[in-house]
């Protein structure tokens, strides 16, 4: 079994997440590739999909058929040994590192025609994912997470009476393909009497808000219905002036958004999951898997057997990592596009997808990343696969539109890297 130290496990996870060398054919497809990517800051998210497709990748090569990503039919075991992992084609490559403005239209557009979804498969937090993957995926989830929330569920005077009493208002607003905004379903909601604190409000607790809401009430329930699958973040709505799409998302019934989604047996869906991660993650150990998915440590290791056959391993300071097999050939190919510098919105992939993050974010400096350890994390500056500083827009009309801060307090010759991966981005940025 290979050895290899951290800064190349940081290298070959940036190839593996298509940050690096080739891109994938569109939006969809790089989420799809990832299999989830974080995305409750939903401007970061649509940066961070678009910097994975093939608009910002220095590659003109064939896409590999998605459907090869699938495993085929039969019990679980022979559908994993039938699966190709994605990403093994690498003839005909382009890896000039030359690179054009990530395109946020192209993931809007995603969004709005429902090949892309938003919702809280994982770890109940909001995460992009391809439509035909969010059922299976919340079957493996849901019935934890719930279970997890219910003193929180209790706080707010939840009971199944009232989601029930919510669920109800939603699907007759809803149904037919009607599409609302959120403030409009709280509208509903708190016309319905389901948001106040009163006999009509559930079984009480929580103090209310000045418009008779109980805080945080809503935000529960739409978490709650679109945990138990009726409801998903649909198409972008349109911004006030009605000149384009905002960064508000529609309410909109999950069955009749995603008609056609795929449906997995546990067995079968716990191994893809194992698979596509480490394939799309990796270098990965286990408990970067079990942090990431939200499975138990037991679930993880039955995921991993069934994947294991069609990945690799290595070794990095004596854990065991798995990794696509075509990994490391990409990383050969592409190792100068690996260590140029990056500009990462702060939920990236690249580094809320891990447990043990120190290969991208040396360990002294993870608290720079999320100060306060708020759970709210940075934009990181990455250069050669490793983070040297966090930026932030701004705000400025005038001089430069990004401000980074090097770990280290020194420049080191950063500036004008970042000035040119700032000018690359251009109005991609989130602000």
């Amino acid at each position: 079994m290979a050895e290899v130290d951290p800064s190349e496990v940081a290298l070959l996870r940036l190839v593996a997440q298509r940050l690096a060398g080739p891109g994938e054919p569109d939006a969809a497809a790089a989420v799809r590739w990832l299999l989830a990517a974080q995305a409750q800051d939903l401007r970061g998210a649509l940066l961070s999909t678009a910097l994975r497709s093939p608009a910002d990748g220095a590659s003109s090569e064939a896409p590999d058929d998605p459907a090869a990503a699938r495993p085929a039919s039969g019990p679980a075991g022979a559908r994993l040994a039938g699966a190709r992992l994605a990403g093994a084609r690498l003839a005909g490559a382009r890896l000039d590192g030359a690179r054009s403005a990530p395109d946020l239209g192209g993931v809007r557009a995603a969004l709005a025609s429902g090949a892309l979804v938003r919702s809280w498969p994982l770890r109940s937090t909001l995460h992009l994912v391809a439509a035909e993957d969010l059922g299976w995926l919340l079957a493996l989830s849901t019935e934890r997470q719930l279970r997890g929330a219910a003193s929180r569920r209790a706080g707010l005077g939840i009971d199944d009476a009232l989601v029930e009493r919510a669920r109800g208002v939603v699907v007759d607003a809803l149904a037919g393909g009607r599409r609302l905004a959120r403030e409009e379903v709280l509208a509903l909601w708190e016309e319905a009497g389901v948001l106040g604190d009163g006999p009509d409000g559930g079984t009480g607790g929580g103090t209310s808000s000045g418009t008779g809401r109980v805080p945080q009430r809503g935000y529960h329930l739409l978490w709650t219905l679109s945990q138990t699958g009726t409801t998903c973040w649909g198409p972008p709505l349109p911004d006030r002036a009605g000149a384009g799409t905002s960064d508000e998302q529609a309410l909109v019934l999950l069955d009749e958004w995603v008609p056609a989604p795929r449906r997995l047996e546990r067995e079968e869906a716990l191994g893809e999951l194992a698979r596509r991660y480490l394939a799309s993650h990796g270098p990965a150990s286990l408990a970067d898997l079990v942090r990431w998915s939200g499975l138990t440590v037991r679930e993880a290791r039955a995921g991993l057997a069934l994947a294991r056959p069609h990945l690799e391993a290595l070794v990095c300071d004596g854990t065991e990592m798995l990794l696509d097999p075509a990994t490391p050939e990409r990383l050969a190919r592409c190792r100068d596009d690996a260590r140029r510098t990056l500009l990462l919105p702060g939920f990236d992939e690249m580094v809320l997808g891990y447990a043990d993050r120190s290969a991208t974010v040396p360990a002294e400096h993870a608290a720079a990343v999320v100060p306060g350890g708020n759970g709210v994390f940075l934009g990181t500056v990455v250069t050669g696969g490793r983070a040297v500083a966090t930026w932030r827009r701004t705000g400025r009309r005038t001089g430069p539109p990004v401000v980074a801060t090097p770990f280290d307090g020194g420049d080191d010759g950063l500036a004008p890297a970042v000035a040119a991966e700032v000018a690359r981005l251009g109005a991609a940025l989130p602000a």
